[in-house]
């Protein structure tokens, strides 16, 4: 799924009642949610037991592992991943509590100030900005390797834009060992399959191919990075937006 800049705030839920609305219908359906900490090397599974739109506070299942317990109260950003209707709903906490709720004890947050709630059950693909491209690095034979502009990105996969005129992208094929920079991030290192490739015509009117891969095995470390950088980039965006207007 292709997201433009225009098209992508559609995405970003920020209305307290809205994001209230969806917290308890998540809650309601008991799905489970995982949390995502230390940089994506820690994860845990729990669920949302109470949301108080009027204190604006979130209360959420306390974990069986107390190790990782412990952990999670001491970090300064957890990424939580969750499904409402079998879409994917994302939403961050700066600080996790641990409280008492109806005699057991509980983990508290605050009621995020927005969320990322999906319209189709797809990943959330953001553009990435042309002033400040992604380029990805795929090692080929012989030792050489591609530099190559990425179009899009999400948790799951990039888009790949502009190869070379000898260059083909054959869907199926993997590469192992590619790479690429988020800025102020860090560096993703993946195996990328290629799933799809057609050909596009970019708005200078040249004629080009784009391949929609896929990350294999990523690991939850690199996976909160892409997500961290994806929320970084929409709300630089939303500020603009807002500065122009």
């Amino acid at each position: 799924m292709d997201i433009s800049p225009n098209d992508a705030s559609k995405y970003l839920v920020e209305s307290s009642k809205e994001v209230a609305y969806i917290l308890r219908a998540i809650m309601q359906r008991g799905e489970r949610i995982t949390a995502h900490f230390n940089q994506g090397d820690d994860m845990m599974l729990t669920s949302i037991i109470e949301v108080d739109a009027d204190s604006e506070e979130v209360i959420l299942d306390y974990g069986a592992n107390e190790a990782l317990n412990r952990k999670i109260l001491e970090v300064h950003r957890v990424i939580f991943i969750t499904s409402q209707d079998k879409v994917r709903v994302q939403f961050l906490a700066t600080r996790v509590e641990k409280v008492n709720f109806e005699g057991r004890p509980a983990f508290r947050i605050s009621l995020p100030d927005s969320l990322i709630k999906l319209q189709r059950r797809e990943y959330f693909r953001l553009a990435t900005p042309i002033t400040k491209p992604l380029i990805c690095s795929i090692p080929l034979e012989e030792g050489k390797k591609l530099d190559i502009s990425v179009a899009d990105i999400s948790i799951g996969g990039i888009g790949i834009v502009n190869p070379p005129a000898n260059f083909t992208f054959d869907p199926g094929t993997s590469y192992q060992g590619c790479h690429f920079t988020l800025p102020d991030i860090g560096t993703i290192v993946t195996t990328l399959q290629i799933r799809n490739a057609f050909e596009v015509t970019l708005k200078s009117g040249l004629h080009t191919w784009r391949a929609g891969c896929m990350f294999i095995n990523l690991p939850g470390t690199m996976q909160s990075m892409i997500q961290r950088y994806i929320i970084k980039l929409e709300r630089e965006r939303r500020a603009l937006q807002i500065d122009a207007d």
